[in-house]
């Protein structure tokens, strides 16, 4: 219990911390363009997030998958920056975009769970299995994104029905400072 509690507190801190900033942004601009009405659309746009990241995290932890960590960690960025930039191209919610959402939070997810695995890897040798220790990851980052989230729809019925600023301009504002912010990482976390 002690291994599961340290993993899922692991996996906690690399999602609420102002380390995982990029992580943060990824969820911000992901869920940017949902209201806490659509809770269903964001539970299965976090839900697909969560199958691709596990899968690669899983695969990449049994040292199936290895792609260099400098170039997972610029293009994490670019998965930011083309979620805000795909919002903002975005005229409505059918449901053709709705499932481009999911595909794109499934496909950008393991990219993203590379980049846990990089977090995780160096932790994982000296375990004999690895079955709890990504378990309890996996469930300590899922409890901060499902945080986070929650913060997110619940700050969009402030902005929107209490001030009055309309969804579509908290869509903007939320994708428009996520893609800046992800230029300027890619240009940090430039790999070549």
């Amino acid at each position: 219990m002690e291994d599961f509690a340290f993993y899922f507190q692991f996996g906690w801190n690399h999602i609420i911390s102002t380390e995982a900033l990029d992580h943060l942004l990824f969820i911000t601009a992901l869920t940017s363009l949902y209201q806490i009405r659509q809770w269903k659309q964001v539970l299965i746009l976090i839900t697909a997030f969560t199958i691709g990241h596990t899968l690669t995290l899983v695969l990449s932890s049994m040292n199936i998958t290895r792609i260099n960590s400098h170039f997972i960690e610029f293009i994490i960025p670019l998965t930011i920056l083309f979620t805000g930039i795909f919002n903002l191209v975005q005229k409505d919610d059918n449901k053709r975009n709705i499932k481009l959402n999911y595909l794109l939070a499934l496909l950008f997810g393991l990219i993203h769970g590379l980049g846990f695995a990089n977090t995780i890897q160096f932790m994982l040798s000296s375990q004999q299995t690895i079955f709890v220790p990504l378990l309890s990851f996996n469930i300590g980052i899922e409890a901060g994104q499902v945080i986070v989230v929650l913060c997110l729809l619940f700050t969009e019925i402030v902005i929107s029905d209490i001030i009055g600023i309309k969804h579509k301009w908290w869509t903007k504002i939320l994708s428009v400072s996520s893609a800046i912010l992800a230029i300027f990482m890619c240009v940090q976390r430039w790999p070549f």
